[in-house]
């Protein structure tokens, strides 16, 4: 029985044979490595990746496709996990002792966002990952200061992966076609990200980001002081878009010292 796609879980299936190869050569999947695919569909990307590998775990939403799925795979060969992604714990996925995941997928581009924020939280078990994703998001995530692009995602991603974008899909590769472009991008987990509290990183940047237009002097008022923005090596005339990654570590640290309690 032919699958309708269903827009409130941001079905978009990849059909594109070229595509899928290319996805599957730039994830470079071995025989014994821990694979979780997110949101498998109707399994095009997974049964190519089960060619190389001895084991995959998927984790899927729609309890009709986790039907296909067990109907489709072998289940000593496919592990499905009928869940959320944006509530999943990646942790529960076993691997042998010093292994990391792999984790890959056509992310629904309705919960990317808070999707990359939650996987954040895994990225110490994670070794890579590979997501399709709409294209403008990966401008986003891998965008650098000075930037119109570079803005909460970005820092927040960058402060625990090193990102690339590496081609861009087009719409016409899935069914139904998205109204947008979309884009692979990797991204490795920093094995010592800088020290700093997420909490307090993510209401820094939050804050100085709520009006983009504004020198970050304006957008950060009422929270940290002129003299907290020169202590963190930021001119307090540059904009929120001008001010690097690490300065914006440095800066949360500050805010953190002058409010212990504010980031638990």
């Amino acid at each position: 029985m032919k699958h309708i796609p269903r827009k409130r879980f941001g079905q978009n299936f990849l059909t594109d044979q070229l595509v899928l190869h290319n996805i599957i050569e730039d994830i470079a999947p071995a025989a014994g490595d821990a694979m979780v695919e997110i949101g498998p569909g109707l399994g095009a990307m997974t049964q190519l990746l089960l060619d190389s590998l001895r084991q995959l775990h998927v984790v899927e939403l729609d309890r009709d496709l986790v039907a296909r799925l067990q109907k489709t795979f072998a289940p000593e060969r496919l592990a499905v996990h009928s869940a959320d992604a944006l509530k999943f714990d990646f942790a529960s996925i076993a691997v042998p002792p010093g292994q990391k995941l792999r984790v890959v997928g056509n992310l629904p581009y309705n919960i990317s966002t808070p999707l990359l924020f939650h996987l954040a939280g895994f990225a110490p078990l994670v070794q890579d990952q590979h997501f399709m994703l709409q294209k403008e998001v990966v401008e986003r995530m891998v965008a650098a200061p000075g930037s119109k692009a570079f803005g909460r995602l970005s820092v927040m991603l960058q402060w625990r992966y090193a990102m690339d974008l590496r081609f861009i899909v087009p719409p016409t590769a899935f069914d139904p076609p998205p109204r947008v472009e979309s884009a692979i991008v990797r991204m490795i987990p920093i094995a010592q990200p800088l020290p700093c509290e997420q909490a307090a990183l993510e209401q820094v940047v939050t804050k100085a980001f709520s009006q983009r237009r504004k020198v970050i002097r304006n957008c950060v008022a009422g929270m940290l002081a002129e003299q907290d923005l020169i202590d963190a090596g930021i001119d307090p005339q540059d904009r929120p878009e001008a001010v690097p990654m690490e300065r914006f570590v440095a800066l949360a640290n500050i805010f953190s010292r002058n409010n212990p309690a504010s980031p638990a």
